[in-house]
């Protein structure tokens, strides 16, 4: 190989590893070890406490930062198709490290928001929060069963309890 080659192929090599490292960097929360199911019930009961108070039948899930479902609840008279959707959004926050109303948002823009159809796993609509504790996502809630804005509100009320 030439000098001139091996010169080129050093330098494509720095600059891609220069890429890979800034967007490490740029990485919101790293991941934690999982809730615990103790934590996680405690996440839960505010989400369930404001569905209540609303009278809005909602059901929530708590999964790990894997996507790894760790407590599950539905109110009586939920929606049957909520329970899925409550588990989806809660995975899609915390594979994703975003709100599920990040990916509602771009698709809602259009154009190259378009693509969030594409991304195998992701729920585009509002309601999954990632779980913070000490700078670590340690999973997620996810609501379902009112409207998007009211799930949020629900899941809103769980990740607050989380520090």
């Amino acid at each position: 190989m030439s000098q001139k080659v091996m010169v080129r192929f050093v330098v494509a090599v720095m600059f891609a590893l220069g890429v890979v490292a800034s967007a490490v960097a740029q990485m919101p929360n790293p991941y934690g070890t999982a809730i615990s199911l103790e934590n996680a019930k405690k996440a839960a009961a505010p989400a369930l406490a404001e569905a209540a108070k609303n009278n809005w039948r909602v059901a929530v899930a708590i999964v790990g930062p894997g996507g790894t479902l760790i407590y599950y609840e539905k109110m009586d008279n939920t929606q049957l198709g909520s329970a899925e959707v409550a588990i989806d959004k809660a995975r899609t926050a915390a594979l994703f490290k975003r709100p599920t109303k990040a990916f509602q948002d771009a698709l809602a823009a259009g154009g190259e928001g378009l693509r969030i159809l594409t991304l195998k796993g992701v729920v585009a609509a509002e309601g999954g929060i990632p779980l913070v504790m000490d700078g670590k996502i340690v999973g997620a809630i996810g609501v379902s069963g009112a409207t998007s804005a009211q799930d949020a509100q629900c899941a809103k009320a769980g990740a607050d309890t989380i520090k």
